[in-house]
């Protein structure tokens, strides 16, 4: 009864059916316009010039072609839905306010490691770190050493204990927080924290965390926590909603950054249950890499401010780090919607051409764009081992069945693909021939790379990796092997209703 009353008073339950309504009423609106027989010439005109128009953007072509198949097949419905939230042209305020962030960043991060005087680095991880420098000023660090955790539960204990030696600053940026047990937990450090004089600024999506109250950012400023929500919520069916703060970035002092999939939330430590065993991961990085994380977050933060909170003081976080031995070598990144660049993407790809022996991916959601897709299924013809974990018990069953419908090509080139059995696969991760590895918040969907802003980490030759190689496999065992026979007996129904979601996938 709770859990319901909960549900009927959070702020979802009341936006969502006026966004809903205001949807509807422009439908009907442009129907009753639409509908007669003089306009409708005129419409069938709109939707081609619409369709000219999506074709000659510069977009992903499977996006491109879902909406063109919706506009076409039903203008009344596909012309507005597009108009309000399928242009991917990010609002004025959110592009320019980013992009100004960005800009203050880029003098303060300059390369640590000149990559082309190491000969350690093969041929292949150099031009994945190339594109990195070259065409986004992102940073290779050596002295860094970082530490794998290959679930929630693993990862909590030294999250608490890290926020609990703080001396100078925490800065945390997070998807969502729900309150319980864990973030309890976590409010209770950062109370103590802000009576010892650390600065605590939190940065949280305001989507991602609805089911917080309202004004909970007031909150959490009268007891001293600087706190943000990011692109707020309103009852409005805009693009602007659609691009969300899917970022997970803890720092503390300069010293050690937290980077992963965990949010702050009790399903994510497997304290409550949801879908099943909650799967996920993240990842501790100390020394010198840690500064891009402490910039990336500052530029979010000079974003979210208000005038009259002022400007960040950028060096005053820049804290001499801790020196570490070189255990590999790191290229921390972040990718945003507001510029025409698809990090997320690119890194994933080109992680996928580098791996001549293997490519293990760990994804909740397979929604790939066609580039993607034709890259995985080379290099599965070619010899390559990949494989790619996914969930057995999803969150969001519309998206798993889309997810269940890339199987038969990829299955059919000889990539193998297992469900975790026990429950729900939230991890995010490729690892690459025990020397190549992507940590991050990146889905392997439309939303994070094209949409929302996402971070994570391209580690090469580091200690972590081979344990990261080796959670996958172990989740692997407990899996269910995808066969091409099970796949072919698939309901008829079934695959047609699959075939139908796939024009959902832009929305997705």
């Amino acid at each position: 009864m709770r859990r319901i009353l909960k549900i009927l008073t959070s702020r979802l339950f009341i936006v969502a059916p006026l966004v809903i309504l205001q949807f509807v009423f422009f439908a009907l609106l442009f129907y009753s316009v639409a509908y007669t027989e003089k306009a409708l010439p005129f419409i069938s005109l709109i939707a081609i010039l619409f369709c000219i128009y999506i074709i000659n953007r510069e977009e992903d072509p499977s996006y491109k072609i879902a909406w063109v198949a919706v506009i076409l097949g039903a203008p009344v419905i596909g012309i507005p839905l597009y108009v309000l939230a399928g242009n991917r042209h990010v609002p004025k305020k959110l592009y320019y306010g980013t992009i100004r962030a960005n800009k203050k960043m880029e003098h303060l991060l300059r390369e640590n490691v000149d990559i082309d005087t190491h000969n350690d680095i093969d041929a292949g991880a150099k031009r994945i770190f190339h594109y990195g420098v070259n065409r986004l000023g992102l940073p290779v660090y050596n002295h860094t050493s970082s530490e794998y955790y290959a679930s929630g539960e693993e990862w909590f204990p030294h999250y608490i204990e890290a926020l609990k030696n703080a001396k100078h600053f925490i800065f945390i940026e997070t998807f969502i927080i729900v309150q319980g047990s864990v973030w309890d937990e976590i409010l209770e450090v950062l109370k103590q924290k802000v009576k010892e004089g650390v600065e605590v600024k939190l940065i949280y999506d305001d989507f991602g965390s609805i089911t917080l109250p309202h004004h909970y950012s007031r909150q959490l400023r009268e007891i001293g926590i600087e706190a943000h929500r990011f692109n707020h919520v309103r009852a409005r069916f805009i693009i602007q909603m659609n691009n969300r703060d899917h970022r997970k970035i803890t720092v503390i002092d300069n010293q050690i950054a937290f980077i992963g999939g965990v949010n702050l939330a009790d399903e994510y430590v497997n304290r409550i249950v949801r879908y099943g065993y909650w799967k996920d991961s993240a990842t501790k990085i100390e020394g010198e890499a840690v500064w891009s994380y402490t910039v990336m977050f500052m530029g979010m933060l000079s974003y979210v401010r208000s005038k009259e909170e002022g400007k960040v003081d950028y060096e005053k976080y820049h804290i001499p780090y801790s020196v570490k031995e070189n255990y590999g070598y790191y290229q921390p990144w972040s990718d945003t919607p507001t510029d025409k660049e698809s990090v997320a993407l690119n890194m994933h790809l080109n992680m996928v051409k580098y791996a001549r022996d293997y490519v293990y991916i760990d994804t909740p959601y397979l929604i790939l764009n066609e580039t993607m897709k034709q890259e995985l299924i080379l290099s599965a013809k070619s010899g390559v081992d990949v494989r790619i974990l996914t969930p057995h018990i999803p969150d969001k069953k519309i998206v798993f069945e889309i997810t269940r419908g890339f199987y038969k090509q990829l299955v059919e080139a000889g990539v193998k693909i297992y469900e975790f059995t026990p429950g729900f696969n939230h991890t995010k991760n490729f690892v690459a021939d025990d020397t190549l590895a992507i940590v991050g918040s990146a889905n392997t969907d439309y939303r994070s790379y094209f949409l929302h802003y996402e971070n994570g980490c391209l580690m090469y030759k580091t200690s972590e990796i081979r344990k990261i190689k080796q959670n996958f496999l172990d989740a692997c065992e407990k899996s269910h092997l995808v066969t091409l026979d099970e796949i072919h007996k698939t309901n008829v129904i079934v695959r047609m209703i699959r075939a139908v979601l796939n024009l959902m996938i832009p929305l997705v």
